[in-house]
Formats: C-alpha cells, sequence, structure tokens
C-alpha cells in the first residue's frame, strides 16, 4: 500500500505540471504553493476515480480552503465526503460553500436531501431549486435536478403532470416511471392501470416494479392481490432478488412497507437509484456512488439500494468494502442472504480462497427453509464450476425430476449434469445429457461445442460434430472455443489448410490458451510449416497453464513430429 501511494504522489506531480500551469489561474495557483498539497491533490482525484473514497477523503481533507479559487476540488470532495459515509460532514461542507457563495450543483443536492429527510420542506425546495438553476453540461444531471424539484413542491395532480412534460423527453423511461409515482402519490383511479402497463412493457425491463405495484397494493390492505402479482411476477423474472424477498415477507406476514409512492422522500431516492443504476451500467461509479449515497439517505430501510452500491465495489476490486455491504445485506431475510452468500463466494473465489466460498455457501444453502428450483440449480453451478463435479450431481438431479422439459431450467441442468458426468469419466449419461438439453433448446452454442469436441476427441461422429459445430459457429462467430473445436474437427477430418485457418483465427482469440496453441502447431505441421509449428509447440511448453499431460505429448512431437 506504500508503494502504492507513492506511485500515486509521483504521478500526481507530473499531472500537475503539465495541466495545472495550462488551466489554473494564479490566485489558484497560490494554494497550491507546496508539493505535498500538490501531490494529496491528485493522489485524492486519483483515488476517487479508482473508487477509493475513503482514501481519496484522507487526502482531500487535508485541502481546507481551496475551495474558493478550484470548484473542482470542492466537487471531487463532495463526492469523497458522501461516497465514504461521511455525509453529515458533507453537509457541513455544503453549508461552508454556500457562505462562500460558491453555487455548486451537488451541495445544493445535498442540502435538499439532507432538509427533505428532515422534514424541512421549505428548506429543502430552495436548495432543490438551486440545483434546478444550476445549468450542468452533463443532462441527466439536468434532469434530476429538475424531477426533484418538481417532486418536492409536488402538490397537486394535474400540475405535477404537466411538470413533467416539461422535462426533457429524451429520458422516455423515467418518464413513465414518474408519471406511475406521481399518480400514485395521489391516489388517482390510473394507478393500477399505470402499474399494469409499465410491468407489462416487452421492450424494456420493468421487473422491478412489480414490487412497487405489489406494495402499493399492500399498503391499501389489498394482501391478496399482492401476493398474486408478485407470484406473476416470479414467474416472469424468477431472479429478482426484490420479489423473491417479499415474496417470503408475505408470507410470513411480514408486510414491513419499506417503500411508499406517497412519500416524497421514498420517492426522489428511487429516482435517484434509477440514475445511479444508469451510471453505473456506463462505468461512472464515483457519480453512481454520489447518487446512490444520497438515495441510501432518504430511505435507508429499502436494502436494494445497497445491492448496486456492493457491485459497483466489486467492479473495481474493492472486495473489502462490498465484503462489508454483503455481511450486513445478508441479515434481511433468505432472499437477501443466498443472494449475498453467492456474492461474497465469489469474491472469496477472485481471492483465490476457494474453501472459504464452498463452505459459506454450504452453510448459507443449508439454511434455506424453502429451496426453490433457481436456489438449487445455483448451487449445482457453484459446485461444477469449483471442480466439484461429483457432488453438483444430486443437485442436478433435483431440478431435473422437478421439472419438465419446457422449463427456463431445463436445458441448463441437463447441460450442467452432462459436464459433471463427463469430467468424472461417466460419458455415456454426459452424452445422454448433451442430447436432451440440445433437444429442449437446439440452438446453444456451447452446449452443442461442448458435445461435439468431446465426440471429435474420441474419434466418433466426426462429420456429424463438423455440421454441429458449423451451426454454432454461425450462433456464436469467432468465439475462440467454438472456432478451435471447427478448426479441429477439419484437421480431424484432414482437410488441413481449412483448418490451419480456423485455427490460426483461434489463437489470436486466444492466444494463452495451451490447447488451442498446441492444436494450431498441428496444424501448421500438417501444412509443411514444420519450423512455425515447433515454435507453437515450445511456446505452450512455457505456458504455466499447460497440464503434465499435455506437456508429455508435445515433447515427443518436438522429438518426433507428427
Amino acid at each position: 500500500m506504500k508503494k502504492y501511494n507513492l506511485q500515486i504522489k509521483i504521478i500526481g506531480q507530473i499531472l500537475f505540471v503539465i495541466l495545472f500551469f495550462s488551466t489554473s489561474s494564479a490566485k489558484s495557483l497560490d494554494k497550491f504553493n507546496k508539493a505535498e498539497r500538490i501531490s494529496n491533490y491528485f493522489s485524492g482525484i486519483i483515488l476517487l476515480n479508482n473508487n477509493q473514497f475513503d482514501d481519496s477523503y484522507k487526502y482531500l481533507k487535508k485541502l481546507n480552503g481551496l475551495e474558493a479559487s478550484h470548484l473542482n476540488y470542492s466537487v471531487k470532495y463532495l463526492y469523497s465526503l458522501v461516497n465514504s459515509g461521511n455525509f453529515q460532514e458533507a453537509v457541513k461542507y455544503s453549508k461552508k460553500l454556500e457562505k462562500q457563495n460558491l453555487d455548486i450543483l451537488e451541495s445544493h443536492l445535498i442540502l435538499g436531501t439532507f432538509y427533505l429527510k428532515n422534514s424541512n420542506i421549505d428548506l429543502a425546495v430552495k436548495y432543490f431549486q438551486k440545483a434546478k438553476n444550476r445549468n450542468s453540461r452533463f443532462i441527466l444531471n439536468n434532469y434530476i435536478s429538475n424531477s426533484l424539484y418538481n417532486w418536492s413542491t409536488i402538490s397537486d395532480l394535474n400540475q405535477a403532470l404537466l411538470d413533467l412534460k416539461k422535462l426533457d423527453q429524451r429520458f422516455e423511461n423515467l418518464e413513465k416511471i414518474q408519471n406511475v409515482f406521481i399518480n400514485c402519490y395521489f391516489d388517482s383511479p390510473n394507478t393500477k392501470q399505470l402499474f399494469e402497463q409499465i410491468t407489462s412493457d416487452q421492450n424494456t425491463d420493468f421487473s422491478r416494479y412489480n414490487y412497487f405495484f405489489a406494495a402499493h397494493l399492500a399498503s391499501n390492505g389489498s394482501i391478496n392481490d399482492s401476493k398474486k402479482i408478485v407470484n406473476s411476477a416470479l414467474e416472469r423474472y424468477p431472479r429478482n432478488l426484490l420479489l423473491n424477498q417479499y415474496k417470503i415477507d408475505l408470507n410470513q406476514n411480514k408486510n414491513v412497507l419499506i417503500f411508499s409512492c406517497k412519500k416524497k422522500e421514498h420517492v426522489i431516492a428511487e429516482i435517484l437509484y434509477i440514475t445511479a443504476n444508469a451510471l453505473s451500467s456506463q462505468a461512472i461509479y464515483p457519480l453512481s456512488n454520489f447518487y446512490l449515497n444520497l438515495a441510501k439517505y432518504l430511505n435507508e430501510d429499502f436494502h436494494s439500494y445497497n445491492t448496486l452500491l456492493a457491485e459497483n465495489y466489486y467492479k473495481n476490486d474493492n472486495f473489502k468494502k462490498a465484503k462489508k455491504i454483503y455481511n450486513n445485506l445478508s441479515k434481511n431475510g433468505d432472499a437477501f442472504n443466498w443472494y449475498s452468500s453467492k456474492q461474497l463466494a465469489r469474491i472469496f473465489i477472485q481471492k483465490e480462497n476457494k474453501d472459504e466460498a464452498l463452505k459459506l455457501l454450504q452453510e448459507s444453502y443449508n439454511s434455506l427453509l424453502n429451496k426453490e428450483v433457481y436456489e438449487i440449480f445455483d448451487y449445482a453451478e457453484f459446485l461444477k464450476n469449483n471442480e466439484k463435479f461429483k457432488e453438483s450431481i444430486p443437485f442436478y438431479s433435483q431440478i431435473i425430476n422437478q421439472i419438465n422439459t419446457t422449463h427456463p431450467l431445463y436445458p441448463e441442468s441437463t447441460d450442467g449434469r452432462g459436464v459433471a458426468y463427463e469430467r468424472i469419466g461417466e460419458w455415456n449419461k454426459a452424452e445422454k445429457d448433451f442430447l436432451a438439453s440440445l433437444k429442449a433448446d437446439p440452438d446453444q452454442a456451447y452446449v452443442i461445442n461442448y458435445l461435439a469436441y468431446s465426440w471429435i476427441e474420441k474419434g466418433i461422429k466426426v462429420q456429424k460434430s463438423l455440421s454441429m459445430l458449423e451451426k454454432a459457429n454461425k450462433l456464436r462467430s469467432n468465439d475462440p472455443y467454438i472456432t478451435d473445436s471447427l478448426g479441429w474437427a477439419l484437421f480431424k477430418l484432414e482437410r488441413y489448410e481449412e483448418a490451419k485457418d480456423y485455427l490460426q483465427l483461434a489463437v489470436k482469440l486466444l492466444p494463452a490458451d495451451p490447447i488451442v496453441n498446441d492444436h494450431y502447431g498441428d496444424a501448421l505441421w500438417k501444412n509443411g510449416k514444420v519450423i512455425q509449428a515447433r515454435y507453437y509447440w515450445n511456446y505452450v511448453l512455457q505456458l504455466e497453464e499447460t497440464e503434465n499431460k499435455l506437456k508429455q505429448t508435445i515433447q515427443e512431437k518436438l522429438i518426433k513430429g507428427l
């Protein structure tokens, strides 16, 4: 860590020389009269951009007094404050910026959020209006600022709908969502119809809004109708975390309403979440986390916000922060516990702690009161993917015995069990499962590839394998594994020139794979390119992933050729 920080400081000083002299005024330059302040600034910025918010905060807080002459510093510092969990400090700093008459969008949003949460609507309106009037070059910021102002002042259904129409029409889906919430807020008779419209939309994934629909019905005492909505939605979206947990809660008579469309702060929190989700998909993580943390402050009981926050941390290898969130999430019901356990296991695998991952997931799985087929499948997949092939088979079998061939999990489960059987040497059972999987869904490129390649390696049905792999290649063009299998089928059929072209492409697509390079070496040899073949064989010997058996084979080829 010390070495990392030193590198950051060095980079910071270099960047400063290049950037600061060309963009800053003499006044702001005076604030950077020491090398330490220069390095603190750029260390903080770089750490912020790398989503190391706690560390970023430690550096940026040392630069007190810079805000008046360097607005970018203030914006970044606000990000670091909010994203590191120092919300109250962010409020104090925002008030400091106001006293200096500094017009900063983020500080207005922070203060508006703070006063809304604390039921001071007049002050909330004041700051959301300031945010609204602060024109940003980022159009999404403008849309959100206007939306938050509209919601803070909402008082009449027709006026609210008119205000909605005045917003940027490029954000069509956000408009649809806000339209539903506005009608819900005023108990409009159109509410149910609007919820039904948005949740049945075939072009956009609005699965999340089945939960809000169900919560709305439950809040009005229609528990049975709420359950119907949840159960129907789960048939279409069986992995939706919000719906799965809400189903458990309803069945246990725990109708804890953690969201109400009649609460301004809850609706605003959801709008902030939507924004954060869009930003996360574009890898704009500091701003995504900023909006997420504002949403969490407004509705701290809505645990769905934490799932995105943890995922943002995970994507940036900040496993410590992600783990903390997942550990807290696991305490909020069976669905959250199972979801969190899967994510924690994923982190353990990333850190090459497979045993800990297996132990955690086994304990979590055993603790589930009602094991649904999707949970069984997830556990089976985890076992198989971590080379517990024999152990995974009973779980795949359990699923296959519970569902019919038209169930979405049937092709995946028969394929998964087939792989497990193949890896423990029970080929006849594996082949049967692969064929069953393809009968249920003939267009599974990777299942086609697995079965066809297995046949080729066994020296059977090579011509049929070639036809199947040509289909797989059309379904997944330029997939390295399928391309390699296709080339290898041609090789086995002694069509060496064609084989070489496909295998060369496979090497380009997967340059560090031992088997792919070995296959290409074989094709080169058969095409009379002996020196090139030996080069690729020797290269395979240098790869860490090359298994001893393959090394032995290659050493023999280097002596005797093919």
